[in-house]
């Protein structure tokens, strides 16, 4: 599996590559802000054709240039954070905090032409939303009401996220889970209650050994999280 990564130029989100192999459809996960020429650089280099979009959930900071990056591809989003992309840069999205940013930003909103919900088999059993790589998806909400996490068959064989060992699990989690932190809850929509229920959860059927390719920072390991993570030892003693 080819997992290879670019960031974005506003809050140094993680956009992922990933494919089965060179020559194969992409799926481009989360294409945050200025993603789109070095999401065309690495299709380039893995001679790659854009298959789909995946969102983990509705923030400008990783759908911001879905629609360039996609083109006609299709741009999947959880369900209950659709609703976001009619605007994801508006107060009502990001809350008032982030209108100096959005203001600055690089180029205005584009919707995405072909925009849908991640589809329920996804959640059920998984799907292939490009040829090759099987996707399936575990609803976290918490962060937002749509973030998910989405586990793909490994290990990684070549890209910029090689390093992180050989599981056979893959996990991009979006702001669900961060290397020693976790996503923020004060946003529009987010919900503390929700988060701690979403992470022990997680504590409880994510395999141990899953590399997770967050949002932001670096890969870890549930492993590595589970033992060190505060936020999920906060929600190990939720009741």
């Amino acid at each position: 599996m080819i997992v290879d990564a670019c960031l974005s130029t506003v809050l140094d989100a993680n956009c992922y590559v990933v494919a089965r192999g060179e020559g194969d459809p992409a799926l481009v996960i989360d294409p945050g802000v200025g993603t789109a020429d070095a999401v065309a650089a690495i299709v380039k280099k893995w001679n790659l054709t854009i298959g789909a979009v995946l969102c983990t959930h509705g923030h400008l900071d990783h759908v911001w240039d879905a629609a360039e990056v996609a083109g006609r591809a299709p741009v999947y989003v959880p369900g209950p954070d659709l609703y976001r992309m009619d605007d994801p840069g508006s107060v009502d999205v990001m809350g008032p905090q982030f209108a100096p940013l959005v203001e600055h930003l690089p180029h205005p909103w584009v919707k995405p032409a072909n925009l849908h919900a991640v589809p329920d088999e996804a959640v059920s059993g998984g799907v292939e939303l490009v040829e090759g790589v099987p996707v399936r998806m575990l609803p976290a909400p918490g962060h937002s009401e749509g973030s998910s996490l989405f586990f793909v068959a490994g290990p990684v064989t070549a890209g910029n996220r090689a390093g992180v060992g050989a599981s056979p699990i893959l996990c991009f989690d979006g702001d669900v889970i961060f290397a020693g932190s976790v996503g923020r809850t004060d946003l529009p929509g987010g919900d503390q209650r929700l988060m701690l229920q979403s992470l022990r959860t997680l504590l409880n059927v994510v395999d141990p050994q899953t590399v997770l390719f967050p949002g932001h920072g670096p890969a870890t390991t549930m492993e590595r999280q589970a033992q060190s993570n505060p936020y999920l030892n906060e929600a190990r003693h939720v009741g």
